[in-house]
């Protein structure tokens, strides 16, 4: 599903991206949880017997590690509790799970044929939606979750609805006083000037229609569907977009009497002094974040993770810099972050580190007191070459790195020193290695060099020996206040004695398998591996459970149909007795998309278009997309009077195809290729041109563009010559990647509009690099404004 971000995207995704109640309540007791400001116990008694297990989880969100499990479904999140308990995690994060808007006819990919961000678009605020389960079903994945002692938070959002505004639940408006009283007098008009905090509190971002959160009865509903959830068993809640919620001394829209919704909810919801509320506070224009820290309670630490990830990527870990968590008020509650999903999704971070980059970088930010670490789990299958990943299912586990060796020694190391100073250093002043010590009791070193290094450093760790929790072998000794020893180059230590928990090791299993899609009216077959297993199963579509050895064929895909997915379920438990070790697969069904060498189709241009047309055709199952040629493609053969065709030159087991000349397309933007249909003679209409529904368009007033300068702060990993690709959807200045954008120093660029434009977007790019990412629309011209890749 290949699209560059500068084609025609819809602005409800720039910012969705980027950014981005039942009145029967569950019942459940929460009198122990969280905190608003992170710092009491956190335990929701229940009904529930507690697994015997000691797993060694703090009992406060802020002082252990958050596993965000992005777009996991309740169910997904409730069979892998066992794992993510193993792996050291005292919280989840879930993904919204308010009722949301059903795109793409409910498919169930995370990009193509459905998508992510439909769950960040509100329909209704009641538990529950079809992408990650039923409200019983997060009630049963909370009551599991606290069988562990793991604490559960829930990502919200109040900010804005779907733009598909006639979606939007009747309950809601009747309890609200009608559309006209659910959004702001301001609330269709696109923010334009991010800075300004009336525009940034009460307009619309992207299509994102600015909901009148200071709508007492709107107030009242929004609490309501807290505590529910709360009474479910939620400990804790993310705000989405927080800083696009005003603060109580912000500019007022005219239906508002007065900014009160962030006092309301933090006060007023049940149990309020202990649930864990933070807030999404993007940093940059103006955005308030000391007033955030102090009316929520805690926010996230974007410009932190910016740097965390630019320094894990450069190889310098300067511990100064390290050490900042770049929120200007006294010891800020922070929840840090490697890369978030806005990061993933929208800046291309899967681009600049990859998996073993962000189990170092996640090393710093959890071995440390400061901060509250949020651990972004990617896609299954995920790669520099396919974001999305191998299976590409929402609802599905993401990347099994969450429980990497390194990250589960060094979440445990961060619960076993609950309460310990920290001190960052550089051994000998090298700027490659990092040493984290916490008070007396232990120390996380972390290696970002590709060559060994010779520890020889003083620390405050007591003297003895100390293996590495990582590997479980590797010995340091730690003689007269001296530590030795040889850290392995990209390596994680993890050392400390006094406070380790051996925890009984668990089963795991896995599935070995070319891809993740399977053609109707064929099969495949795939291996079934299990180690450290007394017993192993396997169902189908939640069938009969069949055990199975290790190294064990399977074929599935007999009768399947196409539209439809294959869900294999692996079950394994030790001879301990522990828990069962539980993963599932879905296998995608789609019609067969095989092309013969020498098939030829032809394509009808617009009269709008260009004079050279070309043809992207690729295959995206693999963990590399297989490509005809790079974007926009091979270029096509003009027969003349608009039409243009294509001869395949090898055959392919799986192909789609999509027609541009380089700016339009055919599907549209974040759309999935045609199927490749043999003389075959397409135009615009074979494929919806539309952008994805759930968008809104822009207007056609001019931009006083002409003369405007925007400036761009370039990430240390891009290169040198930064380029400005500026473009309205049917017109750009300069071909991709752009307009050279003129060196102003100390990483700085800058670009000035030579004429006005209707609605002008910009991407900026290094020929390699982009912001924003491949696959999402320009940045909105704001005049004088530095964008950062944050």
């Amino acid at each position: 599903m290949k699209k560059k971000s500068f084609l025609k995207s819809s602005i409800a995704l720039i910012l969705v991206a980027m950014l981005v109640g039942s009145a029967v309540g569950c019942k459940g007791n929460t009198d122990n949880n969280e905190s608003n400001t992170g710092t009491t116990q956190s335990v929701t008694e229940s009904s529930t017997e507690k697994v015997s297990v000691n797993y060694g989880l703090t009992d406060s969100i802020k002082d252990g590690a958050i596993l965000h499990a992005w777009c996991w479904s309740f169910n997904t999140v409730k069979e892998n509790m066992q794992d993510i308990a193993y792996a050291g995690y005292s919280t989840i994060q879930t993904s919204p799970i308010n009722e949301c808007f059903v795109g793409a006819d409910g498919g169930m990919q995370i990009s193509g044929d459905g998508k992510w961000y439909y769950h960040y678009q509100p329909t209704d605020w009641t538990i529950g939606n079809y992408q990650l389960g039923t409200k019983d079903e997060f009630k049963a994945m909370c009551d599991e979750a606290h069988k562990y002692g793991i604490k559960v938070i829930v990502d919200v959002v109040p900010n804005h609805t779907t733009t598909q505004v006639d979606q939007v639940n009747k309950n809601l408006l009747d309890a609200v006083g009608g559309k006209e009283n659910l959004y702001h007098a301001n609330g269709f008009k696109e923010i334009t000037k991010w800075g300004d905090r009336f525009e940034c509190t009460t307009g619309q971002m992207g299509g994102l229609p600015d909901v009148n959160t200071e709508n007492k009865n709107f107030q009242d509903y929004f609490i309501k569907y807290l505590n529910d959830c709360i009474a479910c068993g939620a400990d804790g809640f993310r705000y989405d977009t927080a800083k696009h919620i005003g603060l109580p001394d912000d500019p007022k829209d005219s239906k508002a009497t007065e900014n009160n919704f962030w006092p309301r909810v933090i006060s007023e919801i049940t149990n309020a002094d202990k649930i864990f509320n933070y807030g999404e506070v993007l940093q940059g224009d103006n955005e308030r974040i000391d007033e955030y820290q102090k009316v929520i309670g805690a926010t996230t630490a974007s410009a932190y993770g910016a740097t965390i990830r630019s320094s894990i990527n450069s190889g310098n870990l300067l511990a100064s810099k390290m050490e900042d968590l770049q929120i200007d008020v006294d010891n800020p509650t922070a929840v840090t972050w490697v890369e978030s999903h806005d990061n993933y999704c929208s800046d291309s971070s899967y681009k600049t580190v990859d998996d073993n980059e962000v189990i170092r970088a996640w090393a710093i930010i959890c071995a440390r007191k400061s901060g509250t670490p949020l651990f972004y789990d990617r896609p299954y299958g995920a790669t520099a070459d396919n974001m999305w990943g191998t299976m590409n299912r929402i609802g599905a586990a993401g990347n099994p790195f969450y429980k990497d060796a390194a990250v589960v020694a060094v979440n445990r190391f961060r619960n076993a020193m609950v309460g310990q100073d920290e001190k960052l250093l550089n051994p000998d002043d090298t700027k490659k290695v990092l040493l984290i010590e916490r008070g007396t009791k232990g120390a996380v070193v972390i290696n970002g060099s590709d060559e060994d290094y010779k520890l020889n450093v003083k620390t405050s760790l007591a003297d003895g020996t100390y293996i590495d929790r990582a590997d479980g072998t590797t010995q340091y000794t730690v003689s007269g206040g001296v530590l030795t020893g040889t850290l392995k180059a990209g390596a994680v230590i993890v050392l400390y004695n006094d406070g380790y928990i051996e925890v009984p090791s668990i089963a795991s299993v896995s599935l070995d398998a070319d891809n993740f899609v399977l053609t109707a009216g064929s099969t495949e077959t795939v291996t079934l591996k299990s180690e450290n297993a007394a017993s192993a199963t396997y169902s189908i579509d939640g069938g009969t459970e069949t055990s199975y050895n290790n190294g064990d064929k399977l074929e599935i895909g007999k009768d399947a149909k196409a539209g439809t997915a294959v869900k294999i379920t692996l079950k394994a438990n030790t001879s301990a007795g522990n828990g069962a070790t539980v993963m599932s697969y879905y296998f995608t069904v789609q019609e067969n998309r095989s092309v013969k060498n020498g098939t030829k189709v032809y394509f009808t241009k617009p009269s709008n278009w260009g004079n050279k047309v070309y043809a992207y055709i690729y295959d995206e199952r693999g963990s590399k997309v297989k490509e005809a040629a790079a974007w926009p493609g091979v270029e096509l053969k003009d027969e003349g009077d608009s039409k243009y065709s294509y001869t395949f030159t090898e055959a392919w087991d799986n192909a789609l195809i999509i027609f541009s000349d380089g700016t339009n397309q055919v599907p549209a933007a974040n759309e999935p290729g045609m199927l490749v249909e043999p003389e075959k003679t397409y135009t615009t209409d074979s494929a919806s041109t539309k952008t994805d529904t759930g968008t809104a368009g822009t207007t056609d007033t001019d931009t006083n563009a002409e003369g405007v300068t925007v400036y761009f702060t370039k990430p240390s990993s891009w290169g040198n010559t930064i380029y400005a690709y500026v473009y309205d959807g049917g017109d750009q200045v300069a071909a991709w990647p752009g307009t050279a954008c003129k060196d102003e120093g100390n990483s700085k660029y800058s670009y000035t509009f030579t004429k006005n434009w209707k609605n002008p977007l910009i991407i900026f790019t290094d020929g390699k690099n982009q912001y924003p990412a491949q696959n999402e629309a320009g940045l909105p011209l704001e005049s004088g404004k530095t964008y950062t890749a944050n």
